[in-house]
């Protein structure tokens, strides 16, 4: 159904939609675990150091926040974060934070 509606792996749009999911999956596990922890949006944002509006914009994923500010968010939500980064003709890299 993807490959027919969205377009095949490699294609621009199909990158996009990917990225976009993932994006907001990233986004659902942020607010989820928030809610988990029992903070609030301004308390989760007093301890990573930014305002109660970009935690907001980061779980309704409203902007691109940078890889820092979303490391500093599961740490403070007291989460383990790996990356997988497989380049081409390379071994995959894994990273955990």
């Amino acid at each position: 159904m993807e490959d027919k509606y969205i377009g095949k792996i490699g294609a621009p749009e199909r990158d996009e939609y990917e990225y976009e999911l993932r994006m907001d999956l990233l986004a659902r596990m942020i607010k989820k675990t928030r809610k988990e922890r029992g903070l609030t949006q301004e308390m989760l944002g007093e301890i990573v150091g930014v305002n109660k509006s970009q935690i907001s914009k980061l779980e309704n994923h409203s902007n691109s926040a940078t890889i820092d500010t979303i490391i500093r968010v599961f740490k403070a939500l007291k989460a383990d974060i790996q990356f997988s980064i497989k380049l081409e003709n390379a071994m995959p890299l894994q990273m955990s934070f």
